[in-house]
């Protein structure tokens, strides 16, 4: 299993199995980086510009591992272990559910590729002591469904209408 430069595992043995599509790859095949950060790789940069910034691994010629730019973090807002859905509450500071997890350490055998998943803390923990992979069969902890469900409790709470009457006490009544 991959380890942090610090010897924790990630949870993962190859880190591009869990990679999805690059996030500097439009729909269209091109490539934004080269576009939009040529000045940090000027040479790389000119290679794309004269294929049109088409992305190498768009046309085949490439896997993800092989572009020197490449970063896919997840955008889906739930662990990758468990499936716990984040539940964010607005102007409140409590610990977030979920925590961005790397799946890629800069060392002698990536290239500093950013892969990113999310997880809840609950699996973020039993990830990193070593015992838990990301692709278990896994349900949510006992302790994560009920902090969801008290963020969900609290956002329906903040939904419930009260008329005016059951807000305001009358002061002639």
């Amino acid at each position: 299993m991959k380890k942090t430069p610090t010897g924790t595992a990630v949870g993962v043995d190859d880190p591009y199995d869990h990679a999805g599509v690059c996030d500097y790859a439009t729909d269209d095949g091109k490539c934004r980086y080269a576009f939009d950060h040529g000045q940090h790789d000027p040479e790389f940069a000119a290679e794309r510009r004269a294929d049109d910034f088409a992305c190498p691994v768009a046309d085949g010629d490439w896997e993800w591992a092989d572009c020197p730019h490449y970063r896919c973090r997840q955008r889906d807002r739930e662990c990758a272990r468990c499936g716990l859905a984040e539940r964010r509450q607005a102007h409140d500071d409590e610990r977030p559910l979920l925590e961005e997890h790397h799946l890629a350490y800069d060392d002698s055998e990536d290239v500093g590729h950013e892969i990113t998943v999310f997880l809840c803390r609950w699996c973020h923990a039993k990830v990193h002591d070593s015992w838990a992979r990301i692709d278990d069969d896994a349900s949510p902890d006992p302790e994560a469904v009920a902090a969801a469900e008290g963020r969900r409790s609290e956002e329906q709470s903040e939904l419930a209408f009260d008329t005016a009457a059951e807000r305001y006490d009358d002061p002639d009544g």
